[in-house]
């Protein structure tokens, strides 16, 4: 029970994050547009995506539902939800004309180029803390060795 309340507050952190996040990014679109304000629902929509997207990403990326599974196949449990969200999203709330084909390719060819940069970044990131940390116990074992036979 305790380790589901942990996952429950770590949920509600991350949504309030990357809610915020949205908004933040939300009002400078409206600004450069030329708009002054935001529509409540475009808020609500943002609030459904990260609550929706902050509850995928857990389920994927944790051990609190899913405990072993490897990173490609985490990778689809995350991105075919969280694209049927957003495809649910851009449908219920307008985000924009829903009987224009060609936005519908080009919000999914946005959707896919930021994934795919996001998915990129992540790799970057980790790889490159992996090597830190290597480097780091590499240091901790050589002091050790040298601490032990002296």
């Amino acid at each position: 029970m305790k380790k589901f309340f942990e996952g429950l507050l770590e949920w509600k952190r991350a949504t309030a994050l990357m809610f915020s996040a949205s908004v933040v990014i939300c009002a400078v679109i409206v600004l450069f547009t030329g708009e002054t304000s935001i529509q409540i629902s475009v808020l609500a929509s943002l609030l459904v995506v990260s609550a929706g997207g902050t509850f995928l990403q857990q389920l994927a990326f944790t051990d609190y539902i899913i405990k072993e599974m490897r990173y490609p196949a985490r990778m689809v449990v995350f991105l075919i939800p969280f694209a049927i969200l957003l495809m649910a999203n851009v449908w219920f709330f307008r985000w924009l004309p829903i009987e224009s084909t060609v936005h519908w390719l080009m919000f999914s060819g946005i959707f896919l180029v930021v994934f795919v940069g996001g998915t990129i970044s992540f790799e970057i990131y980790y790889r490159a803390m992996g090597k830190k940390y290597d480097g780091l116990l590499g240091q901790y074992h050589k002091q050790r060795e040298q601490t032990v036979y002296k």
